[in-house]
């Protein structure tokens, strides 16, 4: 199963959510900068239609003076290069400016506006009426000025620019925050894996880590799964050793009555066959016993310095006798002195189970020796035989029959950070079993 992150899943989402809601928003600028554009430019264009209705005048025939300050469009002027039109309109009809520029309709004295297009062009433009008052009566003068909306287009993208930018910026800060806050929050939880990790492989008492009420179910959960795990672990430990109890008891007592045969007069061959099945017997449960120690210790048992090159001299000298009985040579190969790190009892169990499944498979005639090398490499022990070897894979240590020996050393190999490898012995017969540790760093 692929391995996932929570923090970057719970980021994720959270930055996700902010990139949502700052494009709503930024939809939303878009609609508040073109409304702001838009009263910027609905404000000049009418100050600029006052201007030009403010110089028009009635002139002492009854007629319309009309004089357009430079003002009314000076303040039209901007960079954008916006184009104007204007048209003012009396009680006749139409008096000066474009005369097909269309009109906005204006009711009462405040300006119309209106968005249109004029000569291809889109415009905004502004209506505004006065009444002029004469001897003859009120006069309605009506004006009206249109600019291009380069420049309130350009402000507009100028607002939501300067918007985008703030919200960008923003949510990298927010996501940054969302970052630091969600390592911070999911720091109890790596706690909690630290402190189940530095734990003995035997420790199996309640996690009491100071922890968030969130993740308190978990750990209430995890606390009940090792109680129970504690709970069937114990019984399983009292049937072995019960069962231990049980199983050596008969075979120590079935030994002794064949020993007691024995000294009654010569024993048939039965008997010596059935004695050394009590024998295999024996060293089968010891390996299966051993074998569960290995594998309940974990794999970082407490280690020291060891003498390598000083055990397999002690445990080849112990060897000999039995090597001798079945007409074998056995011997030590190496310097007088090879330190490992490992720990000792385990080292000595691998090292004797090796040498012990050597003896035993290896057939009578055949030569053992228990080879130490060190180097820049590491240190390496080998137990050569000229036997028949593995008549299957080397892959499958404890296939073919050669026992519980060689996965023993396996597990122990695992437990001490060493690796065992199998491969033919000298000259291509029998086999070699090597233990090999990695140099030292540094």
């Amino acid at each position: 199963m692929t391995a996932w992150s929570l923090r970057r899943r719970l980021a994720g989402w959270l930055i996700l959510a902010l990139v949502l809601i700052g494009a709503l928003a930024l939809v939303d600028t878009r609609a508040e900068a073109i409304r702001t554009a838009t009263g910027v430019s609905d404000r000049i264009l009418a100050g600029s239609a006052m201007a030009i209705a403010d110089g028009v005048t009635i002139s002492a025939d009854g007629g319309l003076d009309i004089l357009i300050p430079f003002s009314a469009f000076e303040m039209l002027s901007s960079t954008a290069q916006d184009r104007v039109f204007y048209r003012v309109d009396g009680p006749t009809g139409f008096l000066t400016g474009y005369p097909d520029l269309p009109r906005v309709p204006a009711l009462g004295v405040a300006p119309a506006f209106s968005d249109l297009t004029y000569r291809d062009t889109p415009l905004r433009a502004a209506t505004l009426q006065r009444v002029l008052s004469s001897d003859q009566g009120a006069v309605p003068v009506t004006v009206t000025v249109a600019e291009s909306t380069l420049a309130r287009d350009a402000l507009s993208r100028a607002i939501l620019a300067r918007s985008a930018l703030r919200l960008a910026a923003l949510i990298l800060s927010a996501a940054a925050v969302v970052w630091i806050v969600t390592t911070l929050a999911l720091r109890p939880l790596g706690r909690i894996g630290q402190a189940i990790a530095l734990r003995r492989p035997d420790d199996l008492s309640p996690i009491t880590a100071d922890m968030p009420q969130e993740i308190g179910g978990l750990v209430g959960s995890v606390n009940g799964f090792m109680a129970r795990l504690d709970a069937a672990i114990s019984a399983l430990r009292g049937f072995a050793a019960h069962a231990n109890h049980q199983i050596r008891t008969p075979l120590a007592t079935a030994r002794t009555e064949i020993a007691l045969a024995r000294r009654e007069g010569p024993a048939p061959p039965a008997l010596d066959r059935a004695d050394a099945a009590l024998i295999r017997a024996e060293r089968v449960l010891a390996q299966l016993l051993l074998l569960s120690r290995v594998q309940a210790a974990g794999q970082k048992p407490p280690a020291e310095p060891v003498d390598l090159a000083r055990m397999a001299q002690e445990i080849a000298a112990d060897l000999i006798p039995l090597a001798a009985a079945r007409g074998q040579d056995l011997g030590y190969d190496g310097p007088a002195e090879l330190s490992v790190t490992a720990e000792p009892v385990l080292l000595g169990e691998a090292i004797r189970n090796l040498a012990d499944n050597a003896i035993r498979h290896s057939g009578t005639g055949s030569s053992i020796t228990l080879r130490v090398r060190g180097g820049t490499g590491g240190a390496r022990l080998t137990v050569e035989d000229t036997g028949p070897g593995l008549p299957a894979a080397p892959a499958a240590p404890a296939d073919a029959g050669h026992g519980l020996g060689l996965l023993i050393v396996r597990q122990i190999a695992l437990a001490l950070g060493a690796d065992l490898t199998l491969a033919p012995g000298p000259g291509g017969r029998g086999l070699a079993a090597t233990l090999t540790w990695p140099a030292p760093e540094g």
